[in-house]
C-alpha cells in the first residue's frame, strides 16, 4: 500500500514578480484611494499586465470570454449615438459625455486584460491561495474603512489627483465621488442625517456590494484553509464587520448576505450545514439582542429610495426601447423626478438634480448605454460561468460560483463600475484558473534513446504512463504500477529448449 504524500510544512510559496500588478491593485488599494485613483487604478495596473501578456504570446483565452469581447465591441458601436437625446431626457453632446464614455471603455478593456493576465500566469507565478489572500487583505481594508465611516464619518481630504485636475472636471459630482476620498456619505435615509460608510470605495452602495464579495474570499482563505488561530481571527473580524454592515443601511448588502447564507446551507454537507446553520442562528440572536437591531428596523420601515428607483428604471426602459440594439453610449439625465419636473440643485441640497438614468444598477446602465443587446451579453457572460463551474466542489469553485450568483442579483441594484466589476472578474479568473491546467511540458528527445511514451496504453495494457515515466491512476494522480502492468518485450526461448 502506497503511503500518503508528506504534508508540506515549509513556507507558503510567494508570488513571482510577474504577479506584482495584481498585488499592487488589491493589497495597495488604500494607497490608490488616498491618491485619488480609487477604482480607476485598474486602468493603471492594466498597462504592466498587458506587457506581461505581450511577452508570453500566444495567450490562452477562457470559454465565454468572447461574450465580454462582444460587449466591448458593442460599446464601440454605441458611440455613434452619443449625440442623440432619447425621449424623457435632456442634454447636449459635450466634453463630459465623451469623457464618461471613454472612461467606461477604458475600464472594460482593462478588466479584459486583467482576466487574461490572471489566467495566463502559472500556479508557480501566482498561487491560487496567494490571490485569495490578496482579496482577504482587501476585505480587512474594507472593514477598517467601514469602521472609519461609522466613528469618523466626516473625515475627508483633497487627493493629489483632485488637486491637479481642472475645476470643470473635479467639480463634476460623479467625478468628485471617484477622486475625493471620504469616510462616509451623510444621507437622510432615516429622516435625519446618518452616515453610511463608503471608504475606501466610491459610494456607500459600492462599499456594501464589495464587502459581501470580499467576505466570501476572506472566509475561504481564513476559515476553510486556516488553522485554529486563523479561524479565531476570522470569527472576530466577521463579528466586527457587523457594525458597519448595519450602519451602512444597505438593504442590498443585507439581501446578498442572506443569499450567501442560503447558498452555503444548500451546498455544504448535511453535518456541516447543521453547524453553519447553528452558527448563523447564534449570530442572529446576538445581533437581535444588541443595539443595532433598532437601526435595521428603522431602515426597513423607511424605504427611502424605492420611488426614486421606480422612476429612473421606468424612464430608462422607455428610453432603451428607442435604441434597443446599441443604446446611447452614455447615461442621460431624466426630466424631473418622481414628484415634479422642476427639480434641481438648491442651497441646502448641492447634490440634488435631475437623476441620471442607469445609476440604479448595472443592468439599467447597460440598457441605456448599450441597449438590450449589451444587457444580454453581460447576463450571458456571468450566467455561463455559473453553468460551467457549478459542479466544481472545491472551495474556490463553490465560492466563485456564489459570487457569480451575486453578480446577477446585484445588477438590479448596484452599479458594476467602478470597483465592483473588478472584483467580479477576479472571481471569474479564480474559477477559470481552478479548472484550467496547462499541459505537461514536453521532454526533449535524445536520438540515442527510444522516444518517450506519450501515455497511450499499450495493447492489452490499460495503465497509462506519462512522458516523465511516473505512473498515474486513471484520474491522473500518481500511483505505483505493478511490474506486471508495465509493457513487456517478448523474449525468444533458447535454441536448446525449442
Amino acid at each position: 500500500m502506497t503511503p500518503p504524500p508528506p504534508r508540506r510544512t515549509g513556507p507558503v510559496r510567494m508570488p513571482s514578480p510577474a504577479a506584482w500588478p495584481i498585488a499592487a491593485f488589491l493589497v495597495g488599494y488604500p494607497v490608490w484611494w488616498a491618491l485619488g485613483f480609487g477604482g480607476l487604478s485598474i486602468i493603471v495596473v492594466a498597462c504592466p499586465m498587458a506587457v506581461v501578456l505581450w511577452r508570453r504570446r500566444p495567450i490562452t483565452v477562457p470559454k465565454g470570454m468572447g461574450l465580454w469581447m462582444l460587449l466591448i465591441a458593442g460599446y464601440l458601436v454605441s458611440a455613434v449615438m452619443l449625440d442623440e437625446t432619447p425621449p424623457g431626457t435632456y442634454g447636449e453632446l459635450g466634453t463630459g459625455r465623451v469623457l464618461g464614455y471613454t472612461m467606461r471603455l477604458a475600464l472594460y478593456l482593462a478588466l479584459m486584460i486583467m482576466v487574461l493576465y490572471l489566467g495566463n500566469l502559472t500556479e508557480r507565478e501566482l498561487p491560487q491561495r496567494a490571490l485569495v489572500g490578496m482579496l482577504g487583505v482587501l476585505f480587512l481594508t474594507t472593514v477598517a474603512g467601514g469602521l472609519l465611516g461609522v466613528f469618523a464619518p466626516r473625515l475627508e481630504f483633497t487627493s493629489p489627483v483632485e488637486s491637479i485636475l481642472p475645476s470643470w472636471i473635479s467639480g463634476n459630482s460623479y467625478v468628485r465621488n471617484l477622486i475625493h476620498p471620504t469616510a462616509a456619505q451623510i444621507q437622510h435615509v432615516l429622516g435625519h442625517a446618518a452616515p453610511r460608510p463608503e471608504a475606501p470605495f466610491e459610494w456607500a452602495n459600492a462599499w456594501g456590494g464589495n464587502l459581501s464579495v470580499l467576505l466570501i474570499w476572506f472566509v475561504v482563505g481564513w476559515w476553510t484553509w486556516g488553522g485554529p488561530a486563523r479561524r479565531a481571527v476570522c470569527v472576530a473580524v466577521v463579528a466586527l464587520s457587523a457594525i458597519p454592515i448595519v450602519y451602512s443601511l444597505n438593504r442590498g448588502l443585507w439581501a446578498g448576505l442572506a443569499v450567501s447564507a442560503a447558498y452555503v446551507l444548500v451546498r455544504v454537507r448535511p453535518r456541516r450545514g447543521f453547524l453553519v446553520g447553528a452558527g448563523l442562528a447564534c449570530g442572529a440572536l446576538v445581533l437581535a439582542a444588541g443595539p443595532l437591531t433598532d437601526i435595521v428596523a428603522q431602515r426597513l420601515d423607511k424605504p427611502h429610495s424605492n420611488r426614486i428607483r421606480a422612476f429612473t428604471v421606468t424612464t430608462t426602459l422607455e428610453a432603451a426601447t428607442h435604441s434597443p440594439f446599441i443604446g446611447y453610449g452614455n447615461t442621460r439625465n431624466a426630466f424631473g423626478s418622481y414628484q415634479t419636473i422642476t427639480t434641481g440643485k438648491t442651497d441646502w441640497c448641492a447634490e440634488c438634480g435631475h437623476p441620471p438614468l442607469g445609476s440604479d444598477g448595472q443592468l439599467w446602465l447597460l440598457l441605456i448605454t448599450q441597449g438590450f443587446t449589451g444587457a444580454a451579453l453581460y447576463i450571458g457572460f456571468f450566467a455561463g460561468a455559473i453553468r460551467r463551474f457549478r459542479h466544481d466542489r472545491t472551495p474556490i469553485g463553490q465560492a466563485g460560483t456564489l459570487v457569480m450568483i451575486l453578480v446577477l442579483l446585484y445588477m438590479f441594484i448596484y452599479d458594476g463600475l467602478v470597483t465592483a466589476l473588478g472584483l467580479y472578474l477576479i472571481s471569474y479568473a479564480l474559477l477559470w484558473r481552478n479548472g484550467h491546467r496547462p499541459p505537461p511540458p514536453a521532454i526533449p528527445h535524445d536520438p540515442g534513446r527510444p522516444a518517450p511514451w506519450d501515455g497511450t496504453p499499450a495493447p492489452g495494457n490499460g495503465t497509462p504512463i506519462p512522458r516523465d515515466g511516473r505512473p498515474v491512476r486513471g484520474d491522473g494522480t500518481p500511483a505505483t504500477v505493478p511490474m506486471t502492468a508495465r509493457p513487456t518485450i517478448p523474449m525468444r526461448a533458447p535454441a536448446a529448449n525449442r
